[in-house]
């Protein structure tokens, strides 16, 4: 598996024109960056509450289906990586107020709480996020994808 590259120039690649150069990589590696999805995408993406959420977790996962209608794996792929990230990013706040885990002083973990409102918005977007990663087509074209142009022997 190859790693996220992060030395190509992103703000002047469009990757819907050349999914050659898209890379799966780990988790959300990426998802800030990727054209043109991240700017379809992002403005869609907010979890402050669990109406917020469910809104947006289904918003980002109706663009999944709609990439997936066009066969576009790394749309579908990009929509998978937001839907991951609504859950982290909630859960980062459901701990930690504000969102900070470390301390601006000396860097130590800050103290945990349990923001009820913040973990029911991680469960929205883990739910669909659950959905999107085990659909057996964008399964299949993920498969499809790392052989066509991952494959470490090219």
């Amino acid at each position: 598996m190859k790693k996220f590259d992060y030395t190509l120039n992103y703000e002047e690649l469009d990757l819907r024109k050349h999914p050659e150069l898209y890379t799966v990589g780990r988790g959300e590696q990426g998802v800030l960056m990727v054209e043109p999805y991240k700017s379809e995408i992002l403005p869609y993406w907010r979890f402050k509450t669990p109406e917020i959420a469910t809104e947006s977790s289904e918003k980002i996962y109706e663009l999944f289906l709609e990439y997936k209608k066009k066969d576009d794996f790394v749309g579908m792929d990009m929509a998978r990586k937001f839907l991951q990230m609504g859950y982290t990013r909630a859960r980062r706040y459901t701990n930690h107020e504000g969102g900070r885990k470390y301390s601006k002083e000396d860097g130590s973990i800050l103290p945990y709480q349990n923001d009820k409102v913040k973990a029911e918005a991680a469960a929205i977007f883990k739910a669909q996020w659950e959905i999107a990663k085990t659909d057996p087509d964008y399964i299949e074209m993920k498969k499809q994808h790392r052989e066509k142009y991952e494959s470490e022997n090219e």
